[in-house]
């Protein structure tokens, strides 16, 4: 049985816009608030995200800006509106958005998508996905299914091969918040965002 996509590509990329730069120079809980409903495309793949967490900068001890300026942090100092991607277990990649003015860490990690285009692509990178709503259903399955790589850190996503865009019609919808998963540090803050209900999020709460 085939996935069908629910629109397609083509479709996306002429019915949306690209944020701008301005969006993610802001305070990381508000973009992440923010980005809930926004289109993640990489080449012929999108998706739209339905959870985010916000990393703080350096007072966020769990955050990888703590520990000040690094070659693996670097970006989250620069500019906003950039890719931070970065390998977890060895084995998992994970992609954030740079937020805050430039020389101000911030960021935010995507942590689910709800595939929009693409989705037998996807299927084919992520063969253990049993359902659609496997498919993106966390930070690691996500960059996997969307082919997003380590190659991707430091890119712009506001042009290029990996941008964050905005569409019309999908409708309002009740944001949900609760502490960051997977963290032992500040793990009381709230600071993760999801859309109330949704059947593609990493984990329901």
């Amino acid at each position: 049985m085939s996935w069908p996509d629910p629109i397609s590509i083509e479709t996306v990329l002429e019915r949306s816009f690209v944020l701008p730069a301005p969006f993610y120079e802001r305070a990381p809980e508000v973009v992440a608030r923010g980005l809930l409903g926004k289109i993640v495309v990489h080449g012929r793949t999108a998706g739209r995200i339905v959870e985010a967490e916000a990393y703080l900068g350096v007072q966020d001890r769990a955050a990888h800006a703590s520990r000040g300026i690094t070659n693996r942090t670097r970006v989250l100092f620069g500019p906003p509106a950039h890719a931070y991607v970065y390998l977890i277990y060895g084995m998992y990649e994970c992609l954030n958005f740079v937020a805050e003015p430039e020389g101000q860490a911030g960021c935010i990690l995507i942590r689910a998508l709800e595939p929009m285009c693409g989705l037998e692509t996807m299927r084919k990178r992520r063969p253990a996905a049993r359902k659609p709503e496997h498919l993106c259903s966390g930070p690691g399955k996500l960059t996997l299914a969307m082919g997003i790589t380590r190659a991707l850190n430091g890119a712009p996503l506001t042009r290029g091969e990996l941008t964050v865009r905005e569409m019309g019609g999908e409708g309002k919808f009740e944001i949900a918040v609760s502490p960051r998963i997977n963290v032992t540090e500040c793990a009381d803050w709230p600071l993760r965002f999801f859309v109330a209900g949704n059947a593609f999020v990493s984990k329901r709460q």
